[in-house]
């Protein structure tokens, strides 16, 4: 093994998030740093997301992933940021001592002045499900069959069944209709959709793809090949209801069933995870428990546009920036505002925040449901600083409400926010 490399800034990940914040970091004067990418490519999940809907909000533009992606490769390239494909992180050190391995450099130690953690999220697979059935070809998780189809040239199967209503299994609904298949339902346990209401409109109901709502799958069968999935009904404590079985005869079951934040670096590097969002626990400048560990996207909290993951990743790499301009040898604990989930309200991030902060602070939030003809309120106490209505709520789209300075000021680090739906 090789003696230590320095940097100020290591980046695990150059997706949309990683790119963001090596981008705010070099356009804030930091010159040494280092993006680690365990693919062969900088983007990220983008490559295969090669339908459009991107960058409406940040580019006031329609772009496609692979387009999205490539605008911040290239701003990557005109700032010579230097970013390693084909490697993996081991490990990260609760001192910032990222143990790495790839073919062209071997085994690593890179010693950070801040780390930044934008590994992204996976799927969360079968067996989380215990669902029942045989252990048969033709079961995938939809973003392994959005790869296969749109990466790779294979075509998963041609009579579909898709459990879960999250936005990458709508999105291979239309795909897969798109490349000839059929799709026979989509099928979701929860009485609402996961997925943005767009995707539902123009991914299923444009092409007559029935959505079956508190529905689950209760039995998969076949020997080598998936040949039927049983659908049932569900009651309102989500099991299934006899005699409300349905058949479907199929040859392929697509799995989109939630994302999971990839935090196994994070819990060996001592960061502390919160059990609403599956990511870090992180203050308003998105550092984790642990001094010069920060983290931003989807292993954060899994978003539902990239758009926002670029701006809260672009506020991650600036605050990285200052703290290694700022660090000293030993960093002084700071108290906190504690923000808590109220009533309808799950996962609120960041989960404390800075006294007297002196730029304005985004609390994002996914509602715990459908919502209609109501009000996202932020209380201390008694006393409500903000208020956002809206004619409705869902769990498929994140709640932004944006706190200004001024509504802070003069606060203790003793008092606690709650954000609810009411």
């Amino acid at each position: 093994m090789t003696d230590l490399q320095h940097v100020d800034i290591l980046i695990i990940g150059a997706g949309p998030a990683g790119l963001a914040a090596a981008i705010s970091a070099r356009e804030d004067g930091i010159e040494s740093l280092l993006v680690l990418e365990r693919e062969s490519q900088p983007g990220g999940i983008l490559r295969q997301c090669i339908h459009n809907g991107f960058g409406l909000h940040r580019f006031k533009e329609e772009l496609t992933g692979p387009e999205y992606a490539q605008r911040d490769i290239d701003r990557a390239r005109e700032l010579n940021i230097p970013i390693e494909c084909g490697v993996t992180v081991l490990s990260v050190s609760p001192d910032r001592i990222v143990t790495c391995v790839s073919p062209t450099f071997g085994l690593r130690r890179i010693e950070a002045g801040a780390v930044i953690l934008a590994m992204g999220c996976r799927e969360r697979p079968r067996g989380a499900l215990c669902t029942p059935g045989t252990r048969c070809a033709g079961i995938y998780s939809a973003g392994t069959a959005q790869r296969f189809v749109n990466l790779e040239g294979f075509m998963p199967g041609k009579r579909v069944v898709i459990l879960g209503s999250g936005d990458i299994g709508l999105i291979m609904a239309r795909r897969m209709t798109l490349q000839g298949a059929k799709v026979l339902a989509c099928v979701e346990i929860m009485p609402f959709s996961s997925g943005l209401n767009r995707n539902i409109v123009q991914c299923l109901q444009d092409y007559d793809i029935p959505l079956l709502l508190s529905h689950t799958v209760t039995d998969i069968r076949g020997k080598e090949r998936l040949e039927s999935v049983t659908v049932s009904q569900v009651d309102q404590h989500r099991r299934p209801i006899p005699g409300t079985e349905q058949v479907f005869s199929c040859d392929t079951l697509l799995l989109s069933v939630g994302l999971i934040p990839e935090n196994e670096l994070s819990e060996g590097a001592g960061v502390q995870i919160s059990p609403a969002t599956s990511g870090a626990v992180v203050s308003d400048s998105f550092e984790t428990s642990v001094p010069g560990v920060f983290a931003c996207g989807n292993v954060l909290h899994v978003h539902d546009l990239v758009d926002h993951v670029s701006n809260e990743s672009f506020r991650a790499g600036h605050a990285a920036a200052a703290f290694v301009r700022n660090r000293s040898s030993q960093p002084v604990p700071q108290a906190f505002i504690q923000v808590k989930d109220g009533a309808g309200v799950r996962g609120a991030v960041p989960q404390k925040i800075r006294p007297d902060p002196v730029s304005p602070v985004t609390i994002m939030f996914r509602p715990a449901d459908v919502y209609r003809n109501a009000t996202a309120v932020v209380a201390c106490g008694d006393k409500e600083l903000l208020r956002k209505k809206a004619m409705i709520f869902t769990p498929g789209e994140m709640v932004a409400l944006d706190l200004k300075p001024e509504l802070l000021r003069g606060m203790a680090s003793t008092d606690t926010l709650t954000v609810r739906i009411e």
